[in-house]
């Protein structure tokens, strides 16, 4: 139906488009990896659409506020502190300043993770998360493995103010609690330990994207001159919680694959340790199981 405007239709649409597209080009020019996703998905996050929806948005409807948000990004400010959600497997995570941002690398963690508990001859697993920053992991098996019993495991205050928020309602069962020492009344009882830990060296700190250096906590990223401290620690704490024939499932670098299995040694107490690949084919995830006497 034609009109009076010239011919025009009512509330046209294309302004949003062509804001994105110059967006898309800015944050390009600032170095983010993904400038057209995040560029789209300031640009439905401040017009409450979805993505796929950013056409329908009328130009009288058009927010300036979209511009703030590319503002802080082009920044170099978390895509998702701005949003203020990160999406995880089949989870909407609340995130922000002083928490983890979980990566879509973990998720290959937390896969592994789930199909290994599935494959077990347990009616009701039980699984400890250590570090568990935002409840990520914690929340992915809660959900993916209805019957398991959840336990996740934050030191860090203000990470686990955010596993607070979004474990509530949850069947997470949430500890606030040094990963080294946490939770001696469930030795020898766990059926998987699974950990996305500090992983980054030390004499790495100015190679780290600014989103991670400058926003994400320090104690969830660096990790002694070698990035494997932590590592070791939980090696010991993981022996410590399974039971015979329990799994242990810990993220790392990818520049770390060769490393991490040794830890995990005959010698002291395990058995098939092993490293898996992420998504892009890179080292990504150690795996081992505790010897059975």
């Amino acid at each position: 139906m034609l009109h009076s405007s010239g011919g025009r239709p009512q509330n046209p649409r294309g302004l949003l488009i062509a804001e994105v597209a110059q967006a898309t080009q800015r944050l390009a020019d600032a170095g983010v990896p993904s400038p057209r996703f995040d560029a789209e998905e300031l640009a439905a996050y401040v017009h409450g659409v979805k993505r796929g929806e950013l056409h329908l948005v009328p130009d009288s409807d058009f927010d300036a506020r979209y511009w703030e948000a590319v503002s802080r990004r082009e920044a170099r400010e978390p895509l998702q502190h701005i949003t203020g959600r990160a999406f995880f497997r089949y989870l909407e995570l609340q995130v922000g300043p002083g928490v983890f941002v979980p990566r879509p690398e973990t998720e290959s963690v937390a896969g592994w993770a789930i199909d290994a508990v599935r494959a077990m001859d347990v009616a009701e697993p039980l699984i400890v998360d250590l570090c568990t920053g935002s409840g990520a992991i914690a929340l992915a098996l809660a959900q993916e493995v209805p019957r398991s019993r959840v336990h996740a495991v934050e030191l860090d205050e203000g990470a686990y103010g955010w596993a607070a928020k979004n474990v509530e309602g949850s069947r997470v069962v949430l500890h606030h609690g040094d990963a080294l020492t946490a939770l001696p009344e469930l030795d020898g009882q766990v059926d998987l330990v699974v950990s996305n830990p500090p992983y980054i060296p030390l004499t790495e700190w100015e190679y780290v994207a600014p989103e991670a250096r400058d926003h994400d906590p320090e104690l969830a990223l660096f990790s002694g001159e070698d990035g494997l401290s932590t590592i070791r620690g939980l090696e010991r704490t993981a022996h410590r919680l399974l039971r015979p024939g329990g799994l242990v499932v810990v993220e790392h670098a990818d520049t770390q694959g060769g490393q991490v299995p040794w830890i995990f040694t005959e010698d002291r107490g395990w058995a098939d340790a092993a490293d898996h690949p992420d998504l892009n084919n890179r080292p990504r995830f150690a795996t081992a199981r505790r010897e059975v006497p």
